[in-house]
Order: C-alpha cells, then structure tokens, then sequence
C-alpha cells in the first residue's frame, strides 16, 4: 500500500493522518505523544487510529440478514470467528480537501456479498486552539437502504508511566458483558459496585477491560468525555456528543508482546454485533446522510 501522509499543525499542536485507513497516525501537544502512533509504512497494528464502518467491533460468524437478505463478511478476526471493524481501515482513502490545519478523506464502499449498500465516507481532521475535532461523515449512493454504523478507534497516551498508574473517569452507567472466548454480547450491567465503574475518576490498576459502555452521561452541553491522567499531571480526554450513545473501551492488553500500551476510547453509534439485532443501527435510505464528530484534546493538572 503506498501511504500518503498529511501533517497538520495550530498552536501548539500536530498531527499527522494519512491514507490508510483514514486513520490519525500521529497527535502531539508542545511535543508529547497524545495517542499511540504507529510508523510511516506497513501495516497498522492494533487499528490503531482508524475509522472503523459501514460497522464498528464484532460481528458474529460475520453473518447478519437486512431487509430479507442475507449478508457474509469476511472473517477478518478468525481465532473469534468474527468480521472485525468493517470495510474501511484497510482502503487508501483519498485526499478531498487540504488546508494547514485540516484534512478531509474520503473512500466508497461497494455493496457485494459481504455489505447491501454504496455509500461515500469522509473523515475530517482539523486542529484547533482546543484540540483536534474530527468528523466522520457517510452518503448512501446507491438504490438500496444499508446498515450502518461506525466509530474511531486511537488509543490515548495519558502519559510515560505504565496505564496502571493512570487515573481514569468514564461517564457511563452500564456495560455490555461479552463472552470471554469470542468477546461477543451476553447482556447487560450496571457498573454500581463493579470494577468498571469509574463514574468518578479512579486509578486504573490491573483491570483489563474491553467492553462496549452505554448509559452514557453527558454534561450540561450534551458531551461526555473520557479522561485520564499519568501520575505526573499530563493528561488527554476524548470528548464526543449523544449522536454516539456508545463508547468501546480497551486497555490494549496482549497475551504476548508488548501490551497495555494505550487506552483506546471508542465512541460508536451501536454496539457490537449490532447487525444482529440492534435497534442503534442507522438506516441509510438511498440518499441518507450520517455525521458525528469527536475531539481529542490535552489536558494538565
């Protein structure tokens, strides 16, 4: 895959988004790593930065009917059994528009055995004196109605210490319980007097999560924001608005190689294996237009 890539800079932050995948490869504050990057050139490791649709997470056996149809998606996640992160993150997404600050990509998805639909996606990236506000945006272009979903998938950096010792605060009331093999929904829990609920912030320890949260709660501006914090006082927080009622997160935790080296904060607008059941699906009749924004931005103490 040849990469091209686009170096953003405002104030006091940079960034870097490139072609593949549409994903961010970089985001820097006066020099410090935002997010887990990865390199220039080869695959991207752990979807690190991309844009995940037509759906996000899991889909079981990567088979889900829509509208009489039945639909097969390639098994991307085979130790799971599972179609993982849909049928972006691997496309080169071409460039649409460019300024000092901002970029917009964009790519097609074509309908075929695996997806009903033709829809045209963007993902814009444009720094600002608060951060980096990014937006993803999907048309359906062809005849027939399509299931969508999506959402973004970095991985924070709160900081040099190792994510044990980071403080986290995650406003959400309930979590999805998965299956411990495949990770695919069982049901739901409150998070009242659970390990995982860090309504109010608290340090992370040795939790290993990755699980889909919803009962999100927002401030008075209709934004919620996960947050966390190195012991030294560097942070980050991921702000996003209802339009993704919910919110995937993983301590990137790995059975060998390097792990937990990133918090990835994932909002969605559905949760896994929605396809199969979820009524969070967005419908995009033919001409049927999606968009929802989030914003990555440093925070200090």
């Amino acid at each position: 895959m040849t990469a091209t890539e686009h170096h953003l800079s405002f104030g006091p932050y940079t960034a870097i988004a490139t072609s593949r995948g549409g994903a961010l490869r970089e985001l820097r504050h006066d020099g410090r790593d935002l997010v887990i990057s990865f390199g220039a050139d080869g695959a991207i490791p752990d979807y690190r930065g991309v844009i995940c649709a037509p759906w996000p997470n899991r889909l079981a056996d990567g088979r889900y009917s829509f509208d009489g149809r039945d639909f097969q998606a390639e098994v991307n996640e085979v130790e799971r059994g599972t179609a993982l992160h849909g049928l972006v993150f691997g496309a080169v997404w071409e460039l649409q528009e460019r300024t000092a600050s901002s970029v917009r990509l964009g790519t097609r998805i074509e309908p075929g055995e695996g997806y009903p639909g033709r829809l045209d996606v963007s993902v814009e990236y444009e720094l600002r004196a608060d951060g980096l506000r990014s937006t993803v945006r999907a048309r359906n272009i062809g005849a027939d109605a399509a299931p969508y979903g999506v959402c973004p998938h970095p991985y924070l950096l709160a900081g040099a210490a190792p994510l044990d010792e980071w403080a986290v605060q995650i406003p959400a009331a309930e979590f999805m319980e998965v299956s411990a093999d495949r990770l695919l929904p069982k049901g739901m829990a409150g998070v009242e007097g659970h390990p995982f609920d860090f309504r109010t912030e608290k340090v992370l320890g040795a939790i290993e999560i990755d699980h889909a949260f919803t009962g999100l709660i927002p401030d008075e501006d209709g934004l919620a924001a996960v947050r966390v914090y190195d012991p030294s006082g560097s942070g980050v927080e991921l702000e996003w608005d209802m339009r993704w009622p919910w919110l995937q997160i993983h301590t990137a935790d790995k059975p060998a190689g390097p792990s937990r080296l990133g918090f990835a904060v994932e909002p969605m607008t559905c949760p896994p294996d929605a396809f199969n059941g979820s009524d969070h699906v967005i419908r995009l009749a033919p001409g049927g237009f999606h968009e929802a924004s989030w914003t990555i931005r440093a925070l200090s103490r």
